[in-house]
């Protein structure tokens, strides 16, 4: 069990997520709804996609998949989980981001996402500025 604590308009709840093994989702009961389900957002813990649901804050320590890649040059670019539209742009080019920094805070379906550094870097090249529209993937930072 994994516990999250979510803020909705304003009142925060703490949640507890479980997490099944592919073996126990493989073979759905009988007269049972099938539904598949996937991570929705593999960022790092300490933005808003941890686990499941994208809208979630977490405040775990567990650094769950990154939403950043490797290129050819051994940058990490660092991509939107999501839709949305950015709110603030925490770092510029040039700046020193730890492992776990917020780098910019994207808002998705009426949710503030703390997207962070997944390791320690020099921010190379910032993609996005404040008021941008993203879609799922595309590139917003460029860590070295």
């Amino acid at each position: 069990m994994k516990k999250f604590k979510v803020t909705v308009e304003g009142k925060e709840y703490l949640v507890q997520v479980e997490e099944v093994n592919a073996e126990a989702t493989s073979a759905p009961k009988q007269n049972q709804p099938q539904m598949a389900v996937k991570p929705a957002n593999p960022s790092p813990a300490k933005t808003v996609l941890p686990a499941t649901n994208p809208t979630v804050k977490s405040t775990s320590p567990e650094k769950p998949a990154s939403t950043s890649s490797p290129s050819a040059t051994g940058d990490y670019i660092v991509k939107a989980p999501m839709p949305g539209s950015v709110l603030d742009v925490k770092v510029a080019a040039g700046d020193h981001a730890a492992d776990g920094d917020v780098l910019l805070i994207l808002e998705a379906m009426k949710m503030e996402n703390e997207l962070t550094a997944p390791q320690a870097g020099t921010v190379k090249e910032v993609l996005v500025k404040k008021g941008d529209t993203v879609n799922s993937g595309d590139p917003l930072i460029i860590l070295s």
